[in-house]
């Protein structure tokens, strides 16, 4: 029955029908996914531009010096 290009047929009917109504829910879903992807990617850079405005604050408020080197301890 397999071999039979009526089954084969129908087969391919039925897959076509079935992708034509799956196809809504499948691109809602990805349109989700999209979003979600958008959305959170939005908010990394939100955080990654604080972080860098953070970091030019404190070199600001540090005046652009140069850590104090420490003295080096020394053994009897």
């Amino acid at each position: 029955m397999p071999d039979d290009p009526r089954y084969e047929q129908l087969a391919k009917t039925n897959r076509e029908r079935l992708a034509t109504v799956q196809r809504e829910a499948v691109m809602q879903e990805e349109a989700k996914k999209a979003d979600a992807v958008r959305t959170n990617m939005a908010r990394l850079r939100e955080l990654r531009l604080a972080k860098e405005a953070q970091e030019v604050r404190t070199e600001i408020a540090t005046g652009n010096k140069p850590a104090k080197a420490k003295p080096k301890k020394r053994f009897r």
